[in-house]
């Protein structure tokens, strides 16, 4: 609290002398006063009437009257208060400028928050299982209230999920009605509930659900796991090895869940009699050519990087090809092809073009980062040979 409120006390002494400058050094130049600038004005019109009656052009009796007239205005004007800037009291105007500036400080201190708030948030301990217990309880005491909050009922059964507390889940999506009708995910979650409830039947609503949502969704993730796993308890294993085929061409080649899915699919071949899977047949197609790199980041590579050539589908992220060589001396020579490729299902002579970039990592980590050597993507026909691509840019 100390190291927070000695620099605060600080800042508020110099707003202070900032806000209370012009008292302790005030200007040492005389002002004019209103009084003395309308006596020149008039000193300056009687001179040039003067002037006017010695040259002719205003007569005796002009000259007088316009004199008299100005006369008379310089004694009004004149008689009044001068309006000189005068500061009053210094020490009362200092006094009310502190009083002021602190108690400003000190409310707003309160009331957007202050050293105790810090240190109440620093505190706080990370959510627990009870607090998030406590929020779902809460929350479900409020969908009391509001019975027609369709997609609120459908929050909350997903919490229950997520809780393992499938019963009550199972009970809030019946209450989300339409709102899950119209949802893939909803569907494929509600039947998951369903079929954990009826200790892993999917016979009845489940299938049913499960059906639809691939219906509405044919690549959705949970609804073919589910229906693969369905056709697999009824024996139907062609079933199931067309479902999780489907859902493995998905994900990643290398992911522990990819893994996971091929156990799956050979254990359902074993057990149908069923052929195991042919090697996609790999062709000779390939992009090929020549990396460089441009003038002024020669300097920036260092011994130990290392280059990836990187293959993706046009508009897509996932790469279908990616070369990685430590880095020589430029120009390289690259070759991309279904060698190279990232997932067996899915290689690169299968694609009529793909998007071609080069990346130059201190780490060689997949994920890039600031710092790395980068081209501009290209689009290239799959076949192609003698590419040129050229290392210019920086990762911000």
């Amino acid at each position: 609290m100390t190291s927070f409120l000695i620099p605060v006390f600080l800042l508020l002494i110099l707003v202070l002398v900032l806000l209370l400058r012009p008292f302790f050094f005030p200007n040492s130049e005389s002002a004019t006063s209103r009084r003395q600038m309308n006596a020149a004005i008039y000193r300056e019109e009687l001179d040039k009437l003067e002037a006017d009656r010695l040259s002719g052009l205003v007569d005796d009796a002009s000259y007088e009257q316009a004199h008299a007239e100005m006369r008379q205005r310089l004694f009004q004007d004149t008689d009044e208060a001068d309006d000189l800037s005068v500061m009053g009291s210094p020490k009362k105007t200092m006094l009310g400028i502190c009083i002021f500036v602190v108690v400003l400080s000190i409310g707003m201190y309160f009331v957007l928050g202050g050293a105790s708030r810090v240190a109440e948030k620093r505190s706080e301990k990370p959510m627990t299982q009870e607090s998030v217990e406590k929020m779902v309880a809460e929350f479900a005491a409020k969908m009391e209230k509001e019975p027609d909050n369709l997609k609120g009922w459908a929050m909350l059964a997903r919490s229950y999920r997520i809780l393992g507390r499938n019963a009550e889940a199972e009970k809030a999506y019946a209450r989300a009605g339409s709102f899950v009708e119209s949802d893939p995910q909803l569907l494929a979650d509600y039947a998951d509930v369903l079929a954990s409830n009826a200790n892993g039947s999917f016979a009845g609503k489940p299938l049913q659900l499960i059906n639809k949502a691939l219906a509405m969704d044919p690549d959705n993730l949970l609804a073919l796991w589910l229906s693969g796993t369905a056709s697999f308890n009824a024996q139907n294993y062609k079933a199931a090895v067309q479902s999780w085929e489907r859902l493995a061409k998905q994900l990643p080649a290398d992911s522990d869940e990819s893994r996971a899915i091929a156990t799956s699919i050979s254990e359902a071949r074993s057990k149908g009699g069923l052929p195991a899977a042919s090697a996609p047949v790999m062709s000779n197609q390939s992009v090929s050519g020549q990396i460089d790199i441009a003038p002024e980041l020669k300097a920036k590579v260092k011994s130990g990087d290392i280059l990836m050539v990187i293959a993706r589908k046009p508009g897509e992220r996932m790469p279908v090809a990616v070369l990685k060589t430590p880095v020589t001396a430029f120009p390289m020579n690259f070759v991309l092809d279904d060698a190279l490729a990232m997932n067996p299902n899915a290689l690169l002579s299968q694609l009529p073009e793909v998007s071609v970039e080069v990346r130059v990592s201190k780490s060689g980590m997949a994920m890039p980062e600031a710092g790395d050597l980068v081209s501009a993507p290209q689009t290239i026909k799959v076949g192609s040979g003698k590419v040129r691509l050229l290392i210019n840019q920086v990762r911000p």
